[in-house]
């Protein structure tokens, strides 16, 4: 029935009579007017108007009425309703969102923090290490390679000794064999004697330590005279005394070579076995400046996730503020219109209730017939 009396004033409300100055005041008027503004209140007053002019009771008007006040304020207690249910989503929202963001930088922070104080240095200090393992493993080749000559060096310089050692022992022998021959010496076997000696003096010029010490026998030797038994003893015996001495030299020699090449073979073994370490060092660090890479690459995606995730969280964020400034907006604006609507509705029932309202009606029959 409401519905029905609510369209027929719909239409009314179009093609509803002005208010005549003969029975309202301009004060009246003024106020009709802004109530005719609004749509309730214009509702209203030609729902009064209509239902008085039938001969309708106005305590039933005023029932009516009330109830469609009441609608109105049931229909805004909802509006509030709803925008503070809206606020409780928000805040939740905003609180989950905040907390998500900060979350989120604190990831990036620590993601940013390992690369720079954690996979970079390590990233420095495992290059400076395979640097040094490589310039180990050049020093290790090039002492290995300065032991092997310095060897080979030690080894034709201790030939050279056992030639000259040899060749003073040789020298010696043939010496003593011609000093043999001249117990009792004829005057050319002297002279032959006296030639060969010469000839193993020129021979002994460029060698061995032993050289001045022969050179002098045998000057000695030369000089001599050989009818002599007693010089020609002392000269044998000297020469005999210096056979000892060389033979004993050249084992000393030897024995030291000897003692050098194991020192060298233990070494290219030392060298070798070292050699073997800094390419296994090699290997492992290697490996482990890869893992590094790999890492650092990892770390470096992961950082661009955290980051396109804190971005996605921002624009959330941002999303949401947006739309619910937007719906606070709109509750602002329909709140103010309910409120608008809802002073003009209670303006129009206080002026239905007004004697003059009545008369205005009355008066607009009387005008009708």
């Amino acid at each position: 029935m409401l519905k029905v009396a609510v369209c027929t004033l719909l239409v009314l409300s179009i093609t509803a009579i002005d208010i005549k100055a003969s029975v309202w005041t301009s004060h009246d008027q003024k106020m009709f007017a802004q109530i005719k503004q609004s749509g309730w209140g214009n509702f209203i007053l030609n729902f009064g108007e209509l239902h008085l002019s039938t001969g309708g009771i106005l305590a039933e008007l005023n029932t009516e009425i009330a109830k469609l006040i009441d609608e109105l304020d049931e229909e805004l207690a909802e509006v509030h309703h709803q925008y503070a249910r809206r606020t409780d989503v928000h805040n939740r929202e905003v609180s989950r969102l905040e907390q998500e963001i900060q979350d989120k930088e604190r990831e990036v922070f620590n993601a940013h923090d390992f690369y720079d104080n954690v996979l970079i240095p390590q990233r420095d200090r495992f290059a400076a290490q395979l640097e040094q393992l490589q310039e180990n493993i050049a020093q290790n080749r090039k002492t290995l390679n300065e032991a092997t000559v310095q060897r080979a060096n030690d080894h034709a310089d201790f030939e050279a000794k056992v030639a000259e050692h040899n060749e003073a022992i040789s020298a010696i022998d043939e010496s003593l064999g011609l000093l043999s021959q001249l117990s009792a010496p004829s005057l050319v076997q002297i002279q032959k004697v006296q030639k060969n000696l010469t000839k193993i003096q020129q021979t002994l010029k460029r060698h061995s330590t032993f050289q001045t010490f022969i050179k002098t026998l045998i000057e000695i030797a030369v000089e001599a005279n050989f009818a002599d038994q007693g010089a020609l003893k002392e000269i044998l015996v000297a020469f005999n005394n210096l056979r000892v001495q060389l033979v004993d030299s050249l084992n000393t020699i030897t024995a030291d070579e000897a003692e050098a090449q194991k020192d060298f073979e233990a070494r290219v073994i030392q060298l070798n076995q070292e050699h073997a370490e800094f390419q296994r060092a090699v290997v492992v660090k290697t490996a482990e400046i890869e893992a590094n890479a790999n890492k650092i690459e990892q770390t470096l995606d992961l950082i661009d996730e955290l980051h396109a995730d804190l971005d996605t969280l921002n624009g959330q964020l941002q999303a949401e503020n947006d739309d619910f400034a937007f719906a606070t907006d709109v509750y602002n604006a329909t709140v103010a219109e309910y409120n608008k609507e809802l002073n003009a509705a209670h303006q129009a029932l206080d002026l239905l209730n007004q004697p003059r309202f009545t008369d205005y009606v009355k008066s607009q029959l009387k005008g009708a017939f």
